[in-house]
């Protein structure tokens, strides 16, 4: 844990929430900010600053939590569907413990969240593929 978090705090209980899940590993919580009803946010327990790089039992349960914590939205909101994400790294946020975001979606939301396209390059596609597979 660490004293200077919001989250580390909240998952120890140190800090109040919306608390709708919470098991051994990991915390699901209503976003104090939510882009729609029922935005939730999932974080492992422990103090974890990248799901992607860690190897805390948390950070694995996450995804786990992830499906639970939708499974029963669902059936209360009864939303259209999910837009279900994670972002890492210093361009990305300001909360320095890794999460995941849980937005249920609606028609007319007012959620958008785009990204930038461009055309797809097989060539690249494939050096980028090759490269990939060695390390895996």
């Amino acid at each position: 844990m660490d004293d200077r978090c919001e989250f580390c705090r909240l998952a120890d209980g140190g800090q109040s929430a919306h608390v709708l899940y919470k098991d051994e590993w990991t915390i699901a919580f209503l976003d104090r900010n939510p882009a729609t009803r029922g935005h939730t946010l999932v974080a492992p327990r422990a103090h974890v600053a990248d799901i992607l790089t860690s190897d805390d039992p948390g950070a694995a349960a996450v995804f786990e939590t992830v499906r639970t914590v939708a499974s029963a939205l669902e059936a209360v909101l009864e939303p259209s569907g999910f837009s279900t994400f994670h972002t890492t790294g210093p361009l990305v946020g300001t909360v320095d413990h890794a999460h995941v975001h849980l937005v249920p979606r609606f028609a007319d939301d007012g959620v958008s969240l785009s990204l930038a396209r461009r055309e797809f390059d097989p060539d690249e596609a494939a050096a980028l593929t090759a490269q990939v597979r060695t390390l895996l």
